[in-house]
């Protein structure tokens, strides 16, 4: 008889509620803030770090989950009698959690090496609840009998057609880290612009920008409902770090699409450390791509 574990890492930003009722397993990453190290979801919430961001002199700066601690994770797996490991990790173009989870398979064929547990590595291509939700959906569809490889290949599909929309309110975190460049930034902050940006695929691209902060939920809809078009039913969620403009959001959004998000959540440090702590998101399954 099958026993499958589900494994991801903490930029799934799974609420540890959902996490314990689907028995998925989170291995949280370090993040480095103002040479303090705090381990994501333990040492702090995802309100607190955002307060902390604000306050910080520096950017955070995340470590990669290693090898080693994958694969003893694996050895704990086997030990335990489990046949199968469904292991979904951040994306890969972003980070080495997957090629180190690719290593630490090879290396638990040493640790165990009559092992017959079967390790179904799965790169998200994103981050947050964008696939979090999904893994918390793979779950549930496993506890109620569904094969293993169907709901696998579900994940991927709609991984595939998975995108987000970033509203961020302020480019303080984004030119600290480079992502902007300090004149773009300077530029904004005094024209009151703001860039709506674009994940596919784990690739940022500015698709608009917008002067003062009542345009950006607008805008973020707008540019949303270009990606859709043609799709009768968009299923999507919502996103924030704890701004009040969530509730223009969802009002815009229920307006736009004609039903309430299926999940709305918080951005996690190891996702706010990129977007900064004042950010809204749309996520959402488009169409396919190829």
């Amino acid at each position: 008889m099958s026993k499958i574990a589900i494994l991801t890492d903490s930029s799934c930003d799974i609420p540890q509620e959902l996490a314990e009722k689907y028995g998925i397993d989170i291995m949280s990453f370090h993040i480095t803030l103002d040479d303090v190290d705090y381990l994501e979801r333990v040492s702090c919430t995802s309100e607190e770090f955002y307060d902390l961001m604000r306050k910080a002199k520096g950017v955070p700066s995340t470590a990669a989950l290693t090898p080693i601690q994958f694969c003893e994770k694996y050895c704990e797996y086997v030990d335990a009698g489990y046949t199968d490991v469904i292991h979904v990790t951040i994306n890969s173009g972003g980070s080495s959690t997957y090629n180190n989870a690719m290593m630490a398979k090879n290396m638990l064929r040493e640790e165990r090496p009559e092992h017959q547990m079967k390790i179904h590595l799965v790169d998200s291509h994103t981050y947050s609840m964008v696939f979090g939700w999904y893994v918390c959906e793979m779950a549930r569809k496993l506890r109620n009998g569904a094969e293993l490889r169907h709901v696998v290949d579900e994940f991927n599909d709609k991984m595939n057609r998975a995108e987000i929309i970033l509203g961020p309110y302020s480019l303080k975190q984004m030119k600290k880290s480079g992502r902007i460049s300090a004149a773009a930034a300077f530029a904004g902050e005094l024209l009151g612009l703001r860039p709506i940006i674009s994940m596919v695929s784990g690739k940022t691209s500015v698709v608009n920008k917008v002067r003062g902060d009542d345009k950006v939920v607008p805008a973020m809809v707008e540019a949303c409902k270009k990606r859709v078009e043609g799709l009768d039913d968009v299923e999507y969620l919502l996103g924030y770090t704890g701004i009040e403009q969530i509730e223009d959001l969802k009002k815009a959004c229920r307006k736009a699409f004609g039903h309430d998000p299926v999940n709305i959540f918080l951005l996690g440090g190891v996702v706010s450390a990129n977007t900064g702590p004042d950010t809204l998101a749309i996520a959402f399954l488009g169409h396919p791509r190829g």
